[in-house]
């Protein structure tokens, strides 16, 4: 009964959708747009019908039949082929009401004894578990919640039967879900905005841009198929549909000619994409944004604002904008397009003028870049044409307005004087006498339309040799002219002048005189080296390199000739000269023992100039004895020096005799300060040096140094002054700043005697006293009394004579 169900619902459904494809037809025949209408509709109520049908009829799933071999009347029985179980389909997004039954599923032996009924897969027993479930004893299978194609499009499940003992009573069957899509999803672009260009100027056809976007139904079916279309542009210009849209690829493309990026530099565009293949009464639909740049060829040359520039300029300046040449260019700013190149065609053969382009402003800047003479050349005119850093796209044609004219005046200025040779260069002999004319050194005054005078000034003369005429530039010698001055370098001589005329402002020049000085033979050769020494034997290797050293230069110095004086006698019996070289010449002794001393040769060099000039030198040369290698031993040294044995042995006797005294003024220093130290008195009266005179660093200044401050001699009476100042030495008679010793109160009666014990208990306090001054200071006594009770006759014989003279009575 079910597969004959099946078959039935597959035929009706064939037979709807060949009636729905004739009335289709028909309407094609008066309007496709109608016609297409009627079949989506036609369509949405074939599959509500045939959803209808299959609701109110639900089929009966049986487990096929175990066929088993058997034997009939004539022995053979034939297997029947089973049944193929067709797909169930469920329709997306049902309203339900929910559980909803989908299918019974019915074994044939549930009449025989109890059976009960179960699936398995995933949507029952497995994730996601619960969507589908079966009443195990009636068989029904139910589907519990609304489906999402778009979240799983199938199921897969086993049906299983079993008796009342779990007991498999049949064979297992597979059952196929499908999920039929409805359209429910919008199409989606994959950005909201698209960016895209195209170059103005483009010719109909040239691709722009791609738009995507995708659905989520079924692709297979109309829901998922996506169409494409512009819904506006913005702006309009030059037309309002300057652009299409592939509706199935979505690529935009041009339809006309006339973008022009100076006129519209960006289009908007609306772009919609609809599915159910673009019908936009049952299809769903979204939009996104496309913007079209419009990029720039250079199809606009550059003009110049006018067609005349003028400028001027101050001769002899470089580096300066004459003026500024404007331009204007449509294309886009700072680009190849739009960047101006600038270049000079005629009217300056000799470079003097550059043009550079600001980046900013695209001006030409027109600077000087080699200076320009007023008096060669009062006015330039010059032709400027003016391109781009890019070449112009083609069909385009340069504009008359890319040339102009340049016309530029030159300003006079005060032009220094000008040497026309400098540095000037003249040869001279060394030593010609002071008031020598050397040369005239005069200088040419550059401005020709204007007569000035022209004066002349020493600007720099390092050895004082030379004074320049100051009218005419006539240069004389003050002194002579010395090559081996130290002035000199490489035999030239260099002096700088100064040249400067009456013009206002006023304007000099400095000009640079060199004088080569030849050499002439004026110095004589110096014999190198002025001492040696040698073996006071003559040995092989005993003897003297000589040569000479001479200021001039060739051909005035070597070769040179040396030999030996004939004058003293002694030069040339104890010695020998032989020349080596040119230059080199070879001393040594020509008898065979000399004794060791210093000895004086004189030389006489001469150099090869013409005449030359000779010059009598002395060498001293050390004879002493030598040890086996040939070198002076020490004793010969000393010996050599000129010092014999009595000579030493008289120093080393002087030397021990002057030890001996400084011992011996030791030995009595160290005596007399243990006398010192024994002696009970303070001060030896031999050592007091209170009556010698004492010399001071400080002297006075005559009569002028009279203005004394006698208060400073007066004992102070406050001692702030003492106390405020800083630690360190104070004067001898400065009244201490701590606290004084107490020292003796004499009693109120005395007796003869205590005068005595006061003077020696105030000597002992003063000794034992830190604060007290050195010994040569006065000492401050606390007691000096207010008068005497005291009588004369009380202190003995020895002053009766006194008291007799002095003592007097009460009234006295």
């Amino acid at each position: 009964v079910s597969a004959t169900h099946g078959i039935l619902v597959s035929i009706l459904a064939a037979l709807y959708r060949f009636i729905c494809r004739a009335v289709v037809a028909k309407w094609h025949s008066s309007n496709d747009n109608e016609g297409i209408q009627c079949e989506m509709w036609h369509s949405m109520t074939c599959l509500q019908m045939l959803s209808r049908a299959w609701d109110s009829q639900p089929r009966v799933i049986k487990f096929p039949r175990k066929h088993q071999r058997g034997s009939s009347s004539n022995g053979l029985r034939r297997q029947k082929r089973d049944w193929v179980i067709p797909p169930i389909n469920v329709p997306e997004n049902s309203r339900g009401p929910f559980p909803h039954m989908l299918v019974r599923i019915r074994s044939d032996q549930d009449k025989a004894a109890g059976i009960r009924y179960s699936i398995t897969g995933a949507g029952a027993d497995q994730p996601p578990s619960g969507i589908y479930n079966i009443d195990p004893i009636s068989g029904n299978m139910f589907v519990t919640q609304p489906l999402d194609r778009e979240e799983r499009a199938s199921f897969h499940l086993r049906a299983h039967a079993v008796d009342m003992n779990g007991n498999q009573v049949e064979n297992p069957i597979d059952l196929y879900i499908y999920v039929i899509d409805m359209n429910d999803n919008r199409p989606e672009f994959h950005n909201q905005v698209y960016n895209g260009s195209v170059a103005e100027g483009s010719k109909p056809g040239s691709s722009v841009m791609q738009v995507t976007a995708t659905d989520s139904e079924d692709s297979t079916t109309a829901n998922g198929m996506v169409r494409y279309r512009i819904l506006s542009q913005t702006p309009h210009s030059p037309i309002p549909n300057m652009f299409t849209i592939n509706s199935e690829t979505g690529d935009i493309v041009t339809v006309a000619a006339g973008l022009d990026r100076e006129k519209v530099s960006q289009y908007t565009i609306i772009v919609q994409a609809t599915d159910m293949e673009g019908n936009l009464n049952f299809g769903l639909s979204n939009t996104a944004t496309a913007l079209i740049s419009i990029t720039d060829i250079n199809d606009n040359p550059p003009e110049l604002t006018v067609r005349t520039f003028s400028g001027e300029v101050l001769e002899n300046k470089v580096n300066v904008v004459v003026t500024n040449l404007t331009v204007v260019d449509r294309d886009q700013p700072h680009s190849p397009n739009w960047n101006a190149v600038y270049r000079i065609v005629s009217g300056d053969p000799s470079g003097h003028f550059a043009i550079r382009t600001n980046p900013i402003t695209n001006e030409g800047m027109l600077t000087v870049v080699k200076a320009v003479d007023f008096e060669m050349n009062r006015a330039f005119m010059l032709t400027v044409v003016v391109s781009n850093q890019a070449h112009l796209a083609s069909g385009i044609q340069s504009s008359l307005q890319s040339t102009a004219g340049v016309t530029i005046s030159v300003q006079d200025v005060n032009e220094p004087p000008v040497f026309p040779v400098n540095p000037k260069m003249i040869r001279f002999e060394e030593g010609v006498p002071a008031g020598t004319t050397l040369t005239v050194f005069a200088a040419q005054d550059p401005d020709h339309f204007i007569h000035q005078i022209v004066r002349y000034s020493k600007l720099s003369d390092p050895a004082n040799w030379l004074k320049i005429n100051r009218t005419n530039g006539q240069i004389t010698t003050m002194a002579v002219l010395d090559r081996e001055s130290m002035y000199v370098r490489n035999n030239v001589y260099e002096a700088t002048f100064l040249a400067f005329d009456n013009g206002s402002p006023q304007a000099s020049g400095t000009g640079t005189l060199q004088i080569y000085l030849i050499d002439v033979n004026d110095n004589a050769p110096v014999l190198i080296p002025r001492e040696s020494q040698v073996c006071e034997r003559a040995r092989p290797n005993s003897r003297v390199n000589i040569t000479a050293s001479d200021a001039d230069a060739d051909p005035n110095v070597g070769p040179f000739v040396f030999e030996l004086p004939s004058f003293p006698a002694s030069v040339r019996r104890n010695w020998t000269i032989s020349r080596l070289s040119g230059d080199y010449a070879q001393l040594r002794l020509r008898i065979p023992y000399l004794e060791a001393s210093v000895y004086e040769i004189p030389v006489i060099v001469s150099d090869s100039g013409n005449p030359p000039l000779s010059n009598r030198s002395v060498i001293r040369v050390k004879v002493c004895p030598c040890d086996d290698n040939g070198d002076c031993s020490a004793t010969g040294a000393v010996a050599a020096a000129g010092l014999g044995t009595g000579a030493i042995i008289a120093i080393l006797i002087c030397i021990i005799i002057l030890l001996s005294m400084v011992l011996l003024f030791v030995v009595w220093m160290k005596r007399r300060e243990k006398e010192r130290q024994a002696k009970p008195l303070l001060i030896d009266p031999e050592d007091d040096v209170r009556d010698n005179i004492l010399k001071y660093d400080e002297e006075g200044g005559g009569e002028e140094d009279q203005d004394y401050d006698l208060s400073q001699l007066q004992q102070p009476e406050s001692l702030d002054h003492i106390i405020s100042k800083p630690a360190g030495v104070r004067r001898v008679d400065e009244r201490p700043v701590i606290a004084e010793s107490q020292y003796p109160v004499r009693p109120s009666l005395p007796h003869p005697g205590d005068i005595g014990d006061f003077i020696n208990d105030g000597l002992r306090a003063a000794d034992n006293d830190p604060t007290a001054p050195p010994y040569d200071s006065l000492l401050v006594f606390d007691y000096e009394g207010s008068g005497s009770t005291d009588s004369f006759n009380d202190w003995g014989p020895r002053l009766k004579k006194l008291a007799d003279f002095y003592g007097g009575g009460e009234e006295d």
